[in-house]
């Protein structure tokens, strides 16, 4: 099974705010930056609690049908509306990922900075869709965490945006 990241982060390496704000990013609907090309292309989508309390709040659910895994050993609130796409596990990232080919899906969409520091640091993801928001936020929550050792990126491409965001997107060497 193939594990994508599609994510931005501002230029000094933050996902979110310390208190997770993400009022630093684009307003969406202007350009997608190539994310809906990257969505069609997944079947699953695994993200941390907290990425999923904050799409919650975005108000209409933005990932339609599309499976949803939250990964939580806590559990989470899953409303009616979408207890038909919506599930929680409490597994470590290898095992998830064999659950999800088992049930015959392809590519997963890893999503949260917890959430992508696990499959990074288990040698899970196979790509990496990094946007550069031209901001700098001093701190905040960062997208990379400790390794146990140096993980080598195959460049694959790179574009820029007229309003300053660089995309890059890379191979897992």
């Amino acid at each position: 099974m193939r594990a994508s990241v599609f994510i931005a982060t501002s230029l000094d390496g933050f996902i979110a705010r310390e208190d997770g704000g993400i009022d630093w990013l684009p307003a969406f609907g202007k350009e997608d930056y190539g994310y809906q090309a990257f969505f069609d292309s997944v079947d699953v989508l695994v993200m941390g609690r907290n990425t999923y309390e904050l799409a919650r709040g975005f108000g209409a659910w933005p990932y339609g049908d599309t499976p949803v895994v939250v990964l939580s050993h806590r559990g989470v609130e899953i409303p009616p509306d979408l207890a038909a796409t919506v599930e929680c596990l409490a597994a470590p990232p290898g095992e998830v990922l064999e659950r999800l080919a088992a049930r015959g899906l392809r590519h997963a969409y890893i999503d949260g900075g917890k959430t992508i520091q696990g499959f990074l640091s288990e040698g899970l993801i196979d790509e990496l869709t990094l946007t550069r928001v031209p901001v700098l936020l001093g701190r905040g929550i960062p997208l990379f965490g400790p390794l146990a050792g140096d993980v080598y990126l195959e460049h694959l491409e790179t574009r820029s945006y007229p309003d300053g965001l660089v995309q890059s997107r890379y191979r897992i060497a």
